[in-house]
C-alpha cells in the first residue's frame, strides 16, 4: 500500500479530486456486505473511512477484513475515541477538534490513543477536525461537548484552520456533522482552500452529487460522503 497522505498530496498537486466513502460500525447490514463492497467499487470512491462519534460494535475489525476481500481502496479510520482503533486498517486520521474547547478532544483521547498506535503499523495523518454548525445538533456536538463555529463566523473558521496548520497537522477537515442538515458553506470552503497550504477535507450535510462537485469547485480536495451513501447504496447511480 503506497503511503495514503502522499497519495493525497500528489492529488493536490495534480488538481485530481478525492471522495470518501464514510462507514459507521454500527450501521452495517452484515447481510447486504458484498452488495454495499461491489457497490463501492463501482462508485468514484478514492478512499474508505470507517468510525463515527459513537461505535458500539466490536466487529471493527471484521468489517475491515470483509472490505479488504474484494476493495482495493485504501482503509482510514475516522475515530470518535480510541476504541474505534484497529490495526487492519491502513492508517487514521489522527483528530484534534480544534474548533472547540474540549481538553478531551484537543489531546486527551490522542494521549491515551498512543500505546494502542504504537503497536500497530498504521499510518498516522494529524488532523486539524473543524465543526462548522449544520442547522441542527450533530453526534459529534452531542459527544465532544463542544459548539461548532457559527456558518457565518468565517474569520474565526480560517484562523481555526490556519491555526491547526501551524501547529503541524497534516490536514484540515471542515465538517458540518453527521446527518447534518446543511453542508458547509461554499465561501468557508473557499476562504479556507486559499489560505492554507495543506489539502482540505470537506464533509457532513451532503446529500447530492451536485454537492459533492460544488465542494470541489470551491477547494476541497476530498470530500466525505457518509449517511446519503448508507441511506441508499445507489447514490452513484440514481444522482
Amino acid at each position: 500500500m503506497k503511503n495514503i497522505y502522499s497519495e493525497i498530496l500528489e492529488a493536490k498537486s495534480q488538481k485530481r479530486k478525492l471522495l470518501a466513502i464514510l462507514l459507521d460500525p454500527d450501521k452495517i447490514i452484515w447481510q447486504a456486505m458484498n452488495d454495499l463492497i461491489l457497490k463501492i467499487n463501482q462508485s468514484p470512491a478514492t478512499h474508505i473511512f470507517i468510525g463515527g462519534s459513537l461505535v458500539f460494535s466490536d466487529k471493527i475489525d471484521e468489517l475491515i477484513l470483509k472490505i479488504k476481500e474484494k476493495c482495493d481502496l485504501p482503509v482510514v479510520l475516522f475515530p470518535g475515541n480510541p476504541t474505534q482503533i484497529s490495526n487492519k486498517a491502513d492508517g487514521i486520521l489522527f483528530l484534534s477538534l480544534i474548533s472547540g474547547r474540549n481538553p478531551d478532544y484537543l489531546i486527551e483521547h490522542q494521549v491515551k490513543a498512543v500505546p494502542i498506535l504504537k503497536r500497530t503499523n498504521l499510518e498516522i495523518i494529524s488532523t486539524g477536525y473543524i465543526l462548522i454548525e449544520g442547522g441542527n445538533e450533530t453526534a459529534v456536538s452531542k459527544v465532544s461537548q463542544t459548539k461548532p463555529i457559527s456558518r457565518v463566523r468565517f474569520q474565526e473558521v480560517l484562523h481555526t484552520a490556519q491555526a491547526g496548520e501551524m501547529l503541524g497537522n497534516k490536514l484540515i477537515y471542515l465538517e458540518a456533522g453527521s446527518g447534518a442538515h446543511l453542508s458547509v458553506p461554499s465561501e468557508i470552503i473557499e476562504l479556507v482552500s486559499k489560505n492554507i497550504e495543506i489539502p482540505l477535507i470537506v464533509g457532513g450535510g451532503i446529500k447530492s452529487q451536485n454537492e459533492i462537485q460544488k465542494a470541489y469547485t470551491f477547494g476541497a480536495d476530498l470530500v466525505v460522503i457518509g449517511t446519503a451513501f448508507e441511506n441508499d447504496n445507489n447514490f452513484f447511480n440514481n444522482h
